[in-house]
């Protein structure tokens, strides 16, 4: 019964958009794919894609060791297929498997803690050759599980409501943090607020929960661990002269360092080297610092690239979820966008000092592949809900803020 009420809407869907009219009565044929796939943010992604290639090759080569862009480029290569597929296939399944993937995901995120530590942490599952981060696949689930939760709700319009979206976040977020995972753990709240503020959630609430979020800091620096606690104060207490300190401070010492030698065109256009060739030792500098190597090589010029092409593919797809009538497929896009844009931010803000050092790759130009075939996951929703506008199937789902009115009091 379900099945043919879908298949009605479907059916209705096509045929309204069959056929639409012009000014002057004349009647065009239907909105073709090419003309709603989001050509922009496509080029955008090439674009950071071949930036980060450019610096995880010069990380390669300052290190002298290691074929770290090679593998890059079969990373690349593998998550092609991967992006169409999440292109392609109907986006409505995903929230048919939302709440399964969302459980799939915490089960491996508590998985993660029998298996053997790499570097002190315990955030991978080895499969054969390759490290899986279940936390990548959570990210995912999680932004897919709480868009179908508020397609289906009006409760997170009141301020108990507000509890079940928060446990959404919640659960996942706590359990990496104890991985240790500050970074990844960081980006929930954030992700959940803004799918809340798109769902029609009340600004006065969600205002009182970030206060209230705030208050809690200091519960939240007890939770902490020594590790992550070094490097918040290793933020507050950051210097840029002098020796390199030690400890989590060299870090950030180095990574602005890095920044520095790069002037405005970078040392692949200019081909002038430091006085000093300690500057170039950054560890970790093609993977969660490989902005740095950006700076170095393409200089001020590739740094201001490199962000308003981010820039322009957030912005292009927050046009998709505008342009979007399924309030799913909305919230879904709302959701993946945000999740990028704060990594992005985060990512990038450690690197100058202004955000706490921390394990999050950079979208799309960091160095790994858990991560970049689950950001092309996420950027292959933004497409697959751009090229179906208008899918809106199932029971009735709410109506977002501009259209709809709070029902009277009991």
């Amino acid at each position: 019964m379900r099945r043919r009420r879908e298949a009605e809407c479907s059916s209705g869907y096509a045929a309204r958009t069959a056929s639409r009219p012009h000014a002057d009565g004349r009647v065009s044929l239907r909105t073709t794919h090419l003309d709603r796939f989001p050509w922009l943010a496509a080029i955008c992604v090439v674009g950071l894609l071949l930036i980060g290639l450019s610096a995880i090759d010069r990380g390669d080569e300052i290190a002298g060791q290691g074929r770290l862009a090679l593998k890059q480029c079969l990373w690349v290569a593998i998550s092609l297929p991967v992006a169409i597929a999440a292109t392609c296939v109907p986006y409505a399944m995903l929230k048919r498997l939302a709440p399964w993937l969302l459980l799939a995901a915490v089960v491996l995120l508590i998985a993660v803690y029998f298996m053997p530590p790499r570097n002190g942490a315990r955030r991978w599952i080895p499969l054969g050759p390759v490290f899986f981060q279940p936390s990548e696949l959570a990210k995912i689930a999680f932004v897919a599980a709480l868009a179908r939760y508020l397609t289906f709700r009006e409760s997170h319009r009141r301020v108990w409501g507000l509890i079940p979206p928060f446990l959404f976040a919640l659960v996942p977020a706590l359990l990496i943090v104890r991985e240790p995972d500050l970074g990844t753990s960081l980006v929930f709240l954030p992700v959940l607020m803004a799918m809340l503020f798109a769902a029609g959630a009340k600004k006065r609430h969600l205002i009182a929960v970030t206060l209230l979020g705030v208050a809690a800091a200091p519960i939240v620096w007890l939770g902490m661990n020594a590790e992550q606690k070094s490097r918040v104060v290793t933020l507050v207490t950051q210097r840029d002269q002098g020796e390199a300190p030690r400890g989590d401070g060299y870090h950030l010492f180095q990574s602005k360092r890095m920044h520095s030698v790069g002037g405005l065109w970078g040392s692949e256009l200019t081909g002038v080297p430091p006085v000093n060739p300690a500057i170039y030792h950054l560890p970790a500098a093609r993977t969660d610092f490989v902005f740095c190597l950006v700076t170095e090589r393409w200089g001020l010029a590739g740094a201001t690239l490199t962000l308003t092409l981010y820039g322009l593919l957030f912005w292009n797809a927050l046009g998709v979820a505008r342009r979007t009538h399924d309030p799913f497929g909305r919230l879904l896009v709302v959701g993946v966008t945000s999740l990028l844009a704060v990594q992005a931010m985060i990512n990038v803000s450690m690197t100058v000092g202004l955000a706490p050092i921390t394990g999050l790759p950079l979208p799309l130009l960091s160095y790994g592949g858990s991560s970049l075939l689950f950001t092309v996951v996420a950027v292959g929703l933004i497409f697959n809900v751009a090229l179906r506008p208008g899918l809106n199937v199932g029971p009735e789902a709410f109506r977002f803020e501009s259209t709809r009115r709070d029902r009277p009091a009991a």
